[in-house]
C-alpha cells in the first residue's frame, strides 16, 4: 500500500470501496468539454464544444461528432445488416469494463453518450456532461419533454450547450450533429451560424 492507505493498482479498492483509477477517469471526463446528446420524438440531436485550432490545421479533418462506423462494417460482413445499437453498445461497454479489470492498463477517461469509464451504461433520454455538466443537466430536466421534436431539439442542445460554455458560442467552436431516419449527418457552420442566431 502508498503511504496514504491507497494502492494505485487499478483494481485494488480503496479504504472507502472505491475504485480510485475510475474515480480519476470520471473526474477527467467532468473536466472535459461540454457535451450535450437529446433525444427527440424524430430522432437524435448531439453537440460539443470544438476547440480553436492553429491556423495550419485542416478543420474537415477531424470531427468532434461522428457516426460510428467500425463495428458497423464487420457485422454487415457477416449478416448483411447493421449492428443493432443495443448490440454495439454492449460490444463498446465490454471492452471498456476489460480496461478495468486488467492490470498494467488505465480506464478510459473518456464518457460516450451512452457509457462512461466503468463501462456502465443507461439509456438516456437527454444528458449533458463535461465541464459544468450540472448545470447542462439542470437546464435539461427544466426544458426536456419527449413530444420534442427534431427543430426543437437543435435549440434546446445549443442553449444547454450554452449553460455549461465558458466564452463566446460560434460557429467555429462547437460542433452539432443530428440523425433521423435519413441517417447522420453534421450541421453546417452556417447552419449552426444561423441557430445561434435565432437563440439570441
Amino acid at each position: 500500500m502508498a503511504e496514504h492507505g491507497y494502492s494505485f493498482l487499478l483494481t485494488a479498492f480503496s479504504p472507502s470501496g472505491k475504485l480510485v483509477q475510475i474515480e480519476y477517469a470520471l473526474a477527467a471526463v467532468a473536466g472535459g468539454a461540454p457535451s450535450v446528446g437529446i433525444k427527440a420524438a424524430n430522432g437524435v440531436v448531439l453537440a460539443t464544444e470544438k476547440k480553436q485550432k492553429p491556423i495550419l490545421y485542416d478543420e474537415q479533418s477531424v470531427h468532434k461528432v461522428e457516426a460510428i462506423t467500425t463495428y458497423r462494417f464487420g457485422n454487415y460482413l457477416i449478416y448483411q445488416e447493421p449492428i443493432p445499437t443495443a448490440q454495439l453498445v454492449q460490444r463498446v461497454t465490454s471492452m471498456m469494463q476489460e480496461y478495468i479489470q486488467s492490470g498494467g492498463v488505465r480506464p478510459f477517461g473518456v464518457s460516450l453518450l451512452i457509457c462512461d469509464p466503468s463501462g456502465a451504461y443507461f439509456a438516456w433520454k437527454a444528458i449533458a456532461m463535461g465541464k459544468n455538466y450540472v448545470n447542462g443537466k439542470a437546464f435539461l430536466e427544466e426544458r426536456y419533454n419527449e413530444d420534442l421534436e427534431l427543430e426543437d431539439a437543435i435549440h434546446t442542445v445549443i442553449l444547454t450547450l450554452k449553460e455549461s460554455f465558458e466564452g463566446q458560442m460560434t460557429e467555429d467552436n462547437i460542433e452539432v450533429g443530428i440523425c433521423n431516419e435519413a441517417g447522420f449527418r453534421r450541421l453546417t457552420p452556417t447552419e449552426v451560424k444561423d441557430y445561434l442566431a435565432a437563440i439570441a
